[in-house]
């Protein structure tokens, strides 16, 4: 009985929200205004990430001779503490690692998987697709964390300094408390998550004798700088098996709200694993990211050649014409990826073949300044394959750094717990993810299989995008990624054009005014010029919506010998170096 008045207070209280604060949008994070930035210029490496403390914790590795890839171990560690509702161990994320010396790019996947006893039907109930408001909170959407096996698969490949020495600001911080931030202060006044309300872990660390954290508190969490020794001394072991892997595992199969099935055997048998980044040209310059499970690597590719074809410097970043073309060829990039994006390891469909020269000719086809816009349809860049349309709303609560060492070897990173505050559940200090909702809620569509619906030990469908353009010698140029949901793709190939057909530098890029489509409506940027564009928009067949568009962008631009570092106004992240 108390576990269903328990849902049912989550349902009440996240369809409250949705109505009274117009939702349907289904941002994964709160707009908590803007702080104007300037770009930070600086000449033997660069940091830039979502929070001051996460900056200075990689800025501190580097000064002690630690490479890019030992310094994101250090950024992830901290960020777990003071960004708490957007990425930690307890959740999943995909690196970029450019080797400068090698003049080679690697990539690594350590995005949640499944566990061993998931079906396709786990969100079915009575028949039917569960709400996503009722899945979003508790155990069975949690996913098997990643991200931690990935940073120490790349470390012993690219770290320069022990691993154990990397844990030492996090903990430190852990133990001596760090201050709230007016953006948490803010995330926790909304009450989105009612998973706070309802896991008294959760609820007594973030919501201490009922009332949320205050901005400007001194917040100390011990028992995270416990879980961070105990990693830095025994590495990912600690984790994945033995006494934490198991805390994890009970914690999803015994909440009060959603129980889920993870177990101790899920943890200790998860790989992060390395992949062949997706690459292709646009204009001159070579831009590449993650493959799946990530659509970003492919959509953002697809949405820049559509455009390719176009002289769009001849047309302002904020015109009628740039944001109908815009628009138009972003449709028909979710279009592509809504159907056929998913864990590869599992589809047996290759990824090249959505951006393969002739198909990719073919849909830009569809893209015009006199075509008038309407909803997108899929193509058929594979014979013979019927594949069930999605349903997964996909809302990253989400967190991107981008680095550059002292000897130009870089990291893009983009990591994430889903949902804001992930599953609310918190174990050991940090929190757990809800990823698996990043997966189809409806196995099937129509009679046919949904490629990205749930099965055991699959990675979800993810949009993180993190992604750096290469010039035409093959010299690292653009590191770039960002927060945001499924508006991530839209984010970071804006950024791309802002950058090289717009020729801004990357704080300008960062600075414009969004603008997202995703096979949906055309949302513009509340509060900009974009606003004046909206009725001729509409003329042209668009549903405009104007709305807050948390993009968190953060990025490096490499300028003859210079690193310019840019950091979203939309958010509190920060730029530094030497």
């Amino acid at each position: 009985m108390r576990t269903l008045l328990a849902a049912t207070a989550i349902s009440l209280a996240l369809s409250s929200f949705s109505y009274a604060q117009v939702r349907e949008d289904r941002e994964p994070e709160a707009d908590t205004g803007k702080t104007e930035k300037q770009a930070f210029v600086s000449k033997d490496y660069m940091v830039v990430t979502a929070n001051p403390y996460a900056s200075w914790a990689g800025k501190n590795i580097i000064e002690k001779g630690g490479s890019a890839i030992d310094a994101a171990v250090a950024i992830q560690a901290m960020l777990t503490l003071v960004e708490p509702q957007s990425s930690g161990i307890g959740g999943g994320a995909f690196i970029l690692y450019w080797d400068n010396e090698n003049k080679k790019l690697h990539t690594f996947d350590g995005r949640e998987t499944a566990p061993q006893s998931a079906t396709p039907y786990i969100f079915i109930e009575d028949g039917k697709p569960m709400r996503w408001l009722d899945a979003v909170v508790g155990g069975k959407a949690v996913g098997v964390p990643g991200v931690l096996k990935a940073l120490e698969m790349a470390h012993k490949e690219f770290g320069e300094l022990a691993w154990r020495d990397l844990f030492e600001d996090a903990i430190n911080t852990s133990r001596q408390g760090f201050t709230v931030s007016p953006r948490l202060e803010r995330l926790l006044k909304l009450d989105i998550h009612p998973g706070l309300n309802n896991f008294v872990t959760s609820q007594n660390y973030f919501k201490p004798n009922g009332k949320p954290l205050s901005a400007g508190k001194n917040l100390q969490n011990n028992i995270l700088a416990n879980t961070f020794l105990q990693i830095a001394h025994k590495g990912s072991d600690y984790f994945y098996k033995g006494e934490l892997a198991t805390k994890i595992a009970e914690a999803t199969r015994l909440a009060t709200i959603n129980s889920g099935f993870m177990t101790a055997d899920d943890l200790a048998n998860y790989e992060a694993k390395k992949r062949e980044p997706i690459c292709g040209d646009y204009r001159g310059k070579k831009i590449c990211g993650m493959a799946p499970p990530s659509s970003g690597g492919i959509s953002v590719y697809q949405i820049l050649k559509a455009l390719e074809q176009f002289e769009l410097n001849k047309y302002g970043p904020q015109s009628e014409e740039f944001v109908h073309l815009f628009t138009q060829s972003s449709a028909l990039a979710f279009a592509d990826r809504n159907q056929y994006i998913a864990d590869t390891d599992f589809t047996n469909l290759p990824a090249v073949s959505l951006i393969n020269s002739s198909y990719l000719n073919q849909r830009a086809e569809k893209v015009g300044l006199k075509l008038p816009f309407g909803k997108a349809e899929a193509g058929k860049p594979y014979m013979n394959v019927s594949v069930g349309k999605d349903r997964s709303p996909e809302l990253p609560s989400t967190s991107h750094f981008s680095i550059v060492d002292k000897k130009g070897n870089a990291v893009s990173m983009t990591t994430s717990i889903e949902f804001m505050f992930g599953s609310g559940i918190m174990v050991e200090g940090f929190l757990l993810n809800n990823q698996l909702t990043d997966f189809s809620l409806a196995p099937s569509n129509g009679g046919t299989q949904a490629l990205n619906r749930v099965e055991a030990n699959k990675r979800p469908r993810s949009s993180m995008s993190p992604t750096m353009l290469f010039d035409e010698k093959g010299n690292l140029e653009l590191i770039i990624g960002s927060p945001g949901g499924s508006r991530i793709i839209n984010y970071v190939a804006q950024t791309i054009i802002n950058v090289v057909d717009f020729d801004m530098d990357i704080q300008e890029a960062i600075n414009s005014p969004r603008i997202t489509n995703r096979n949906d409506y055309t949302a513009l940027e509340k509060g900009t010029d974009l606003e004046s564009l909206q009725k001729s928009l509409e003329e042209r067949g668009h549903n405009v919506r104007l709305l807050d568009l948390n993009s968190g962008l953060h990025g490096i631009q490499l300028v003859d010998g210079k690193l310019i570092g840019g950091a979203d106004p939309r958010r509190e992240g920060v730029a530094v170096g030497k």
